[in-house]
């Protein structure tokens, strides 16, 4: 009760232009502080930028955000403490709330640009099949001629070797260890391959 006491006694001598950015930068500066706490602990949602796993899962990555609520929080910090600053470095009204203004989009810039590429560096493990489409392989198990049966092949899909179930339309059998290139894919399990011509 005390500090609150010595607070509102240091807080209501203040113009009220300095009073606005103090409080802006004290309650902006805590619901930061709040959001980021939770994200670590799984308890955030960004209703403007959904969730983060849905997008990668839905292979059109994570776009540029700029108006996100965790966005509009870092502009509101920024631009209580830089227009403090302003304040106290004896600027002018309207050079301060300019000044803060272009720090507080800053700050907006710099995050969504951060959480854009780093949403890009996510590595989604997921093996897509069509990514085999004219991939080069060498035979592991012998593929029959004609779709008359299963072979396997080992090639390098999406930076790692994989050994994939193949069927091939040529009229010969392809033997073990024969170069292939992947023409199709047969209802997203099996590769349809031919065999390389030297």
């Amino acid at each position: 009760m005390i500090r609150l006491l010595h607070i509102m006694d240091w807080f209501s001598p203040l113009p009220v232009f300095e009073k606005v950015f103090w409080s802006v930068a004290l309650l902006f500066s805590l619901l930061f502080l709040v959001q980021n706490v939770m994200s670590l602990f799984g308890g955030e949602h960004d209703g403007a930028t959904g969730d983060v796993t849905d997008m990668l899962d839905a292979d059109d990555g994570i776009g540029f955000q700029f108006f996100t609520i965790r966005n509009m929080f870092g502009f509101f910090t920024i631009f209580g403490w830089v227009g403090l600053a302003g304040i106290h470095n004896g600027f002018s009204p309207t050079v301060t709330v300019l000044t803060a203004t272009v720090a507080g989009l800053g700050m907006m810039l710099i995050m969504a640009a951060m959480f854009y590429y780093t949403g890009r560096l996510a590595y989604d493990g997921t093996l897509k099949m069509q990514n085999a489409v004219k991939a080069s392989g060498t035979v592991y198990l012998a593929i029959p001629a004609a779709r008359s049966g299963m072979g396997k092949v080992t090639l390098q899909i999406q930076g790692a070797w994989r050994e994939l179930d193949a069927m091939t339309d040529d009229a010969e059998p392809i033997p073990t260890g024969a170069l292939v290139t992947v023409t199709s894919i047969l209802d997203n399990q099996a590769l349809i391959v031919t065999k390389q011509t030297r």
